[in-house]
């Protein structure tokens, strides 16, 4: 047997009522439900976005990266101006990044960061660059839905200016809401 909607009640395959409304935007859930789910939360806001072209950046210089072409960006959260992503929405975010330079020199010291509000470090990750090393991770930030912000960074100890790329779809970043 199939469930079966009403106007004002959603039941399970045994008739249970699971989800009733009074048809000015009050939902009632039958005891045990998970309020998020029922109520069709989702995962936002969200965006992703990338690198659309080459960016120089100096040897030992933490540089912002321009991540300047969104993919999505569920609530217009991502600034592709700013380089930044502004959650309207108070929670906990998964943050992750992808960064690497057009350089198949060996060197030491290629950097990822994702700082938040311009100073607290939520990524901090470092390697080697051999043969165009992309580097990636991800974290979780809190956000307070109004004025916390996030911003990528990158850093490298080649000895002179390296350009980032080549593969700019490699260099992203992107976040989305944690449902709690």
């Amino acid at each position: 047997m199939a469930s079966i909607i009403k106007a004002n009640e959603l039941q399970d395959f045994g008739g249970n009522s699971i989800i009733t409304s009074d048809g000015a935007g009050t939902i009632t859930l039958s005891s045990g439900m998970n309020t998020a789910v029922a109520a069709g939360t989702n995962n936002t806001p969200a965006f992703f976005a990338y690198q659309s072209g080459a960016q120089n950046i100096s040897n030992g210089t933490l540089t912002k990266i321009s991540i300047n072409t969104e993919v999505f960006d569920t609530n217009s959260n991502y600034d592709t101006s700013e380089y930044r992503f502004t959650p309207t929405v108070v929670g906990k975010y998964f943050v992750y990044a992808s960064f690497r330079f057009d350089s198949g020199s060996d060197f030491d010291g290629l950097e990822l960061q994702i700082k938040k509000n311009g100073s607290t470090k939520i990524i901090e990750v470092t390697d080697r660059n051999e043969y165009y090393t992309t580097i990636t991770s991800q974290s979780v930030a809190e956000m307070n839905g109004s004025s916390d912000y996030l911003e990528m960074f990158g850093y490298q100890a080649s000895g002179g200016t390296l350009a980032t790329g080549p593969n700019y779809a490699a260099i992203n970043f992107g976040a989305y809401k944690i449902i709690e």
